[in-house]
């Protein structure tokens, strides 16, 4: 019985050693987000967003812009590298529905800040809408 015992508890710490929390399971979703833009993978960008995804933002006197999320990423182009650096400012999941913080500097034209409204579906976690912000880019101040 006790080699039984031993037995269980070395697969359970094996199996939940190699098993991927749901934070990191967002957080890849997000890299793929990150790393897709700023590296002309649209494949990633696919992986990464719900089919029917849009994109929300307010632009000039204050008006809705809604922006469709596949015409989005037609807009990268396979192995284009844009100068983006992207960070991961956090994240707030329960069950299968997730809000992130992510923070993208594009140096010499903007900072911006996207919110991100993930879901867990069959297929992974998907960000079914994006809300961004932007600011002006001042570089460093030393």
């Amino acid at each position: 019985m006790k080699k039984l015992s031993l037995l269980l508890i070395c697969s359970f710490i094996s199996f939940t050693a190699f098993a991927q929390t749901e934070l990191e399971l967002i957080q890849e979703t997000l890299t793929d987000y990150i790393e897709g833009t700023a590296n002309g993978e649209p494949d990633r960008l696919h992986k990464a967003f719900h089919p029917d995804f849009n994109l929300y933002t307010v632009i000039g006197d204050d008006s809705l812009r809604v922006w469709d999320g596949q015409d989005y990423i037609s807009g990268f182009r396979e192995g284009r590298k844009s100068n983006r650096i992207g960070r991961i400012i956090s994240i707030d999941h329960e069950n299968d529905a997730a809000t992130a913080k992510v923070e993208i500097v594009m140096p010499n034209r903007g900072v911006y800040t996207d919110y991100f409204l993930l879901l867990k579906l069959k297929e992974g976690w998907k960000i079914i809408h994006k809300t961004y912000t932007g600011r002006p880019f001042y570089g460093n101040k030393e």
